[in-house]
């Protein structure tokens, strides 16, 4: 499992032009699931995700986590973070989770994230979506299990 961390100001998510998901300052996670995840993978990844330190404190530091600091996390699936990349001009997707594997791994990680955070929202998995955000730093991190 991959993650992409990016510590935003604000993020959505939007379908035919119709938002879906939508936080202020927070985290948008995109996430990529390789065959091999599972549900531990999964709530591991989930524990990094929530508790990494990428917001400031009052000494200006990167010291406190998403939840300190009453933030957003949009859980956004992208199976293009499995790419491989290491041949050719065009990435190939074989190192990703079957379709069906990663949507149900990915919504089960949405539900767990619901229950362990305040303020969740997520993409939908298989849908052409259009992610807007501003950047906050820009901080963008990527998590790998």
């Amino acid at each position: 499992m991959k993650c992409v961390l990016q510590r935003v100001s604000q993020a959505s998510v939007s379908i035919d032009e119709r938002c879906v998901a939508r936080i202020g300052a927070g985290l948008l996670v995109l996430t990529g699931i390789a065959p091999a995840d599972n549900q531990a993978v999964a709530q591991r990844m989930l524990d990094r995700v929530l508790g990494y330190r990428i917001f400031s404190d009052e000494a200006g530091r990167m010291n406190r986590n998403v939840a300190e600091v009453a933030g957003g996390v949009l859980l956004v699936p992208n199976f293009t973070l499995m790419a491989d990349t290491r041949k050719g001009m065009r990435p190939s997707f074989t190192p990703a989770a079957p379709p069906q594997q990663a949507r149900a791994l990915f919504e089960w990680m949405c539900a767990r994230a619901a229950q362990c955070h305040s303020e969740v929202a997520y993409g939908v998995f298989g849908a052409d979506m259009q992610v807007a955000l501003v950047n906050d730093g820009p901080i963008t991190i990527t998590l790998d299990s």
